[in-house]
């Protein structure tokens, strides 16, 4: 007996790894994150419609494994996303993440697609969202400590969006950097390998922090950091996971995502629990003024949540649509006759 052909509902677009890569050539990846920054900014502006909620997280000796899931009453999303930082000694991505998105008034499905590539890309739009807001007028020098996995979407973002000219690099691995330099041949952009995190944030009115041991450091001290920059602190992401020295918190205005889950995974986790902090949603709405003045510190404590997930997956749904690059996945069960699910099993029995 021939099983039942699937319902169109039952077919998710899914989309693989080769064909994100594809999607990106496609549209150019500095487009892309010029796109994707506007996406993210245009769902921040409706911050209050969204579900929100500190990300499920089930965290082990080796690292953590979550699920970050909202929803705008329309639309819901999820990622599974894992933070392993033991898994690069062992040729092992860092970061894996898988996204969805379903329609909230049937619950069903309608788009599945990898997400270790999108997380890059949201996370380093995010960045450049952030500092559009908070950095100084006309930066064109970037500082970047860790070049790592992020690096170069870091650079590319915030060149296509800010302007930035200059990319000055640091990380414990001298590999790393030698990586993101050769990457980034071609794209434009003046790159510097640094041998010393002093010397990378050098004349560097952005600094971007990006690391991953999975313990307390310091990266910046408060001595490094002169007046008028912006730092955006993106590594680390989790508790007992820091970057920056609490001083540094102490003289800048700090910017956060959501903050019952920034207290707990960002930089902020240092500091009391009236320490001030700032939603970026409500500068990006125009109702608090973000950077004030040119000697003011601005840091964006960022750890990354699921709004930014969602607008991504918003961001793909719409660019893949009339394109071959993705698949039709037979993922949901929808029989002619929702009572028969048997049924439906028992005719593809052969």
């Amino acid at each position: 007996m021939t099983a039942p052909a699937p319902s169109e509902k039952a077919l998710v677009p899914f989309v693989s790894v080769e064909n994100m890569m594809r999607l990106v050539h496609h549209i150019g990846i500095e487009r892309a994150l010029t796109e994707l920054t506007d996406v993210i900014e245009a769902d921040f502006k409706r911050w209050e419609l969204f579900d929100k909620t500190p990300r499920v997280a089930s965290h082990s000796r080796e690292g953590v494994i979550e699920l970050m899931p909202t929803s705008d009453g329309e639309i819901y999303s999820f990622k599974y996303v894992n933070g392993h930082p033991k898994n690069m000694a062992e040729g092992l991505q860092t970061v894996t993440a898988f996204g969805l998105l379903a329609d909230v008034s049937t619950g069903y499905p309608v788009l599945l697609t990898e997400m270790t590539l999108l997380t890059a890309l949201r996370t380093a739009a995010t960045s450049a969202m952030a500092a559009r807001h908070l950095a100084p007028k006309g930066a064109t020098t970037m500082a970047m400590i860790g070049n790592g996995a992020q690096a170069e979407f870091q650079a590319l973002a915030m060149k296509a969006v800010l302007g930035i000219t200059h990319v000055r690099l640091f990380d414990i691995d001298p590999k790393a950097p030698e990586k993101t330099r050769r990457n980034l041949e071609g794209s434009g952009l003046h790159v510097t390998a640094c041998t010393t995190s002093q010397a990378a944030i050098e004349g560097a009115q952005i600094i971007t922090t990006c690391t991953a041991d999975k313990q307390y450091a310091t990266i910046l001290t408060d001595n490094m950091v002169g007046a008028g920059v912006h730092i955006n602190a993106i590594g680390g992401d989790c508790p007992g996971k820091t970057e920056l020295h609490r001083d540094i918190l102490s003289r800048a205005d700090t910017f956060v995502e959501y903050p019952p889950q920034t207290r707990i995974e960002g930089e902020i986790q240092q500091m009391d629990p009236d320490y001030p902090v700032t939603e970026l949603w409500q500068v990006v709405t125009g109702q608090i003024e973000g950077r004030k003045s040119e000697k003011q510190i601005t840091l964006f404590d960022s750890v990354g949540f699921a709004i930014e997930d969602f607008s991504a997956l918003r961001y793909v749904r719409e660019r893949v649509l009339g394109t071959a690059f993705f698949q039709s996945v037979d993922l949901i069960a929808d029989p002619d006759d929702p009572r028969d699910l048997f049924g439906m099993l028992q005719r593809a029995k052969r």
